[in-house]
């Protein structure tokens, strides 16, 4: 009887294992790829990192916090291009069968439209034999059915060639457009996945500058989290008192020295900056001026373009890390409010962070001296403006240029 009980139990706990027990697979960076399956791998792509990442964002903000929030990312980003490679590789195995079933298409239609054209050259040399012939040319009624036979069989077959030719065409044609939509959507996976190796590599530098900018030390961290928040804040009273709102294309024009844009600009004023719930409207001041200095040594960039380079910015807010990145070949350099002059005497324009008073703060661009006062580029207000007509000289608190 006991012998019964543990075998009844042995078989128990083997069927429980076998099927009842199902680990639950959770969003952890440390696991390895190879040993999962496809639903696992998409379980963990379409739901559960997604909600991990969900989880962090909504605690409180720590440098821990903030480094597992990028590692989950950056392991998310990586399924993502797991995924992308798969369907660009099963992608291009559709169109080379397609490319295969069209050349054998192709075949086949040369055949029965030659086939076709052959039958009716013979048709037309049999043209004489009309019902009438046939009737004369018939030496019995057994040879009479036999000839009308032939003829019917004869236009019968030439009707099923016409019918498999209009089919070929018509499968061919298929073949071919599902063929060039299959390639349509192999071009949009290939720069989906140029994209996501992108958004990978800046997320890997997004980690490197928070660890760089803090030292991995929690202390230093909160403080460069609390000046952002000061120095964003501040951005957002200048904007609130300004008043205005998002403008047309150029709508300020581009200035005397053909470089000018405003942070209110329709093309990219609600474009969130790095990964905070900030836009350039609200807070974009200073990137739109380094945008400016770009375009004026000749560079194509625009503010949504240093918005959406992650690795500009201070973990997940809008606060530009220091040094600023600029123009190719050129150094971020602070320099004295006195050497305002000399800089602006050399050509080189002078970003300028202003105190407005009880309105926040602000940043913009001088371009030149004139006089007692300085012409600026305001990338809230418009190009070529009197400092004086805004600000005060001594409003002025730091002076960067790119030499």
């Amino acid at each position: 009887m006991k012998k019964h009980i543990l075998t009844g139990l042995f078989l128990l706990l083997v069927i429980f294992f076998s099927y009842g027990y199902v680990k639950a697979i959770e969003c952890d960076p440390g696991i390895d790829w190879s040993k999962l399956s496809q639903s696992e791998l998409q379980e963990l792509r379409d739901v559960k990192c997604p909600q991990k990442l969900q989880v962090i964002g909504q605690q409180k903000n720590t440098l821990r916090a903030e480094i597992q929030y990028f590692d989950t990312q950056k392991y998310l980003t990586g399924l993502k291009i797991q995924e992308t490679e798969q369907n660009i590789a099963s992608t291009q195995k559709e169109i080379e069968n397609l490319s295969s079933r069209i050349e054998g298409l192709d075949d086949s239609l040369s055949y029965l439209s030659k086939l076709l054209l052959k039958r009716v050259v013979e048709g037309y040399k049999r043209r004489s034999g009309s019902l009438f012939n046939v009737i004369l040319n018939s030496q019995t009624a057994n040879d009479f059915i036999d000839r009308v036979k032939y003829l019917k069989n004869a236009q019968d077959n030439n009707q099923k060639i016409i019918i498999q030719v209009q089919q070929a065409k018509l499968n061919f044609e298929e073949q071919k457009k599902l063929r060039e939509t299959k390639k349509l959507q192999l071009d949009i996976l290939i720069n989906t996945l140029e994209q996501q190796k992108a958004d990978l590599l800046s997320q890997q530098q997004v980690k490197k500058n928070l660890l760089a900018a803090t030292n991995n030390d929690e202390n230093v961290y909160q403080k460069l989290l609390d000046q952002a928040r000061k120095q964003l804040s501040s951005f957002q009273a200048f904007t609130k008192a300004a008043g205005g709102g998002i403008i047309s294309a150029n709508g300020l024009s581009e200035g005397k020295e053909g470089w000018y844009m405003s942070q209110r600009d329709e093309r990219w004023a609600s474009r969130f900056i790095g990964l905070s719930n900030m836009n350039l409207l609200e807070v974009g001041c200073l990137i739109t001026d380094i945008a400016m200095i770009y375009k004026k040594y000749g560079e194509s960039v625009t503010p949504a373009d240093i918005a959406s380079q992650l690795d500009r910015f201070f973990s997940n807010t809008a606060l530009m890390l220091v040094p600023w990145r600029g123009p190719g070949g050129r150094i971020y350099t602070p320099i004295l409010i006195s050497q305002i002059d000399e800089k602006l005497s050399q050509n080189t324009p002078v970003i300028a962070g202003l105190y407005a008073g009880a309105y926040g703060t602000h940043y913009v661009v001088l371009t030149k001296k004139e006089g007692d006062d300085y012409i600026m580029y305001d990338p809230y207000y418009g190009p070529d403006l009197k400092l004086s007509s805004h600000y005060g000289f001594g409003s002025i608190f730091s002076t960067v240029v790119f030499q």
